[in-house]
């Protein structure tokens, strides 16, 4: 499906913002520039997606492998991303928004394999963000199907010793872990969070459930193992989620073979069972909404997706929607409040 057709689908399911007066902190989404088929996605591009209605007062943009540096140390070349994520927030915060604090945080990506050898990459990461910078993101996804992505340096690496060496270097720069793995990977995910409690980490994308390859039709035990590991991270108090990320191809709704995209209603309640179970055990000043956009922009338009985070939180009180919605992820990325987004 080419850009246009995928625009065009997307707009076949069309809904009003629901609640619009309500802050969110888009607690995860990308800024990209190319190569290869995934194309652009600057910030007039999440300003359009973001435009329905929804008020988003500031957002949180993750690495993703893009604009890195063409030379100099290999280590260091992932700076080149934090540069550029600067520049547009730089452009974004000076009129471009509309006064939102979009990419308000930056979470790049640092090598720690690289072990105490991570340390200068840290500190140029630091210094190209210009405030910016309140974590990194290593992706430690892997599988032994091989039809399922995997990122990471082989198997158990957030076990490796080397891994550690650099992972033990965050909480001296007071820097928070983005952790993106499978539900498979959690109680290694646990393991870690209990050797560095001054660490703060934040779990991605509701904790990776797939339902595709050699996970596919054992929806029940898929749960049954995720909510074993979600229940174990959730006993270690310096581990946060957020929720959201399900649109992947990879958690296998199939939304994005569909004649149009599903409705808010309809999208509640296929992930209901994944959202409120992680409420239920993180608590909401542990919990928080993300978009994951543009990845999960493949199975539904933005402002469906956050009409369905509300509709799952119909009958919370006032002080947890706006944890769930705004504070938590404000307070996990140390943020001020930005202007709206309509």
């Amino acid at each position: 499906m080419s850009a246009v057709d995928h625009d065009e689908w997307l707009q076949r399911t069309r809904e009003e913002a629901i609640d619009p007066d309500l802050p969110i902190c888009d607690a995860h989404h990308h800024l990209w520039d190319g190569p290869g088929d995934r194309g652009k996605y600057l910030v007039d591009d999440f300003l359009k997606d973001a435009s329905g209605g929804h008020r988003i007062v500031a957002t949180v943009s993750v690495e993703c492998g893009n604009m890195y540096r063409t030379d100099g140390p290999e280590g260091m070349r992932p700076v080149g991303e934090t540069e550029f994520a600067e520049t547009l927030a730089s452009r974004a915060s000076c009129g471009q928004s509309g006064g939102a604090n979009i990419a308000a945080a930056l979470v790049p990506f640092v090598d720690l394999t690289r072990g105490r050898d991570a340390a200068p990459v840290l500190e140029a990461h630091l210094s190209a963000g210009k405030g910016r910078v309140r974590g990194v993101r290593q992706s430690c996804t892997w599988d032994t199907d091989p039809s399922i992505i995997s990122l990471a340096k082989g198997e158990g690496m957030m076990w490796d010793s080397r891994f550690r060496e650099g992972f033990a270097l965050l909480a001296k720069y007071g820097l928070t872990f983005d952790a993106w793995q499978y539900y498979t990977q959690l109680l290694e995910l646990a393991d870690l969070a209990r050797a560095y409690p001054d660490t703060t980490i934040i779990v991605n994308h509701a904790g990776g459930p797939l339902s595709t390859g050699r996970h596919a039709r054992r929806s029940r035990e898929v749960q049954q193992e995720w909510k074993r590991g979600m229940s174990e991270l959730a006993s270690c108090s310096n581990v946060l989620v957020k929720m959201g990320g399900l649109g992947m191809a990879r958690c296998g709704f199939g939304w994005h073979e569909r004649a149009k995209p599903p409705s808010s209603a309809e999208l509640a309640e296929a992930v209901r069972p994944y959202i409120h179970f992680c409420i239920q055990i993180f608590g909401v000043e542990r919990s928080m909404f993300e978009s994951n956009f543009p990845v999960d922009k493949v199975s539904y338009p933005y402002t469906v997706l956050w009409n369905a985070f509300k509709r799952l939180c119909e009958g919370a009180s006032a002080a947890e929607r706006a944890a769930l919605f705004h504070d938590t992820a404000i307070k996990t990325y140390r943020l001020g409040d930005g202007g709206d987004v309509r």
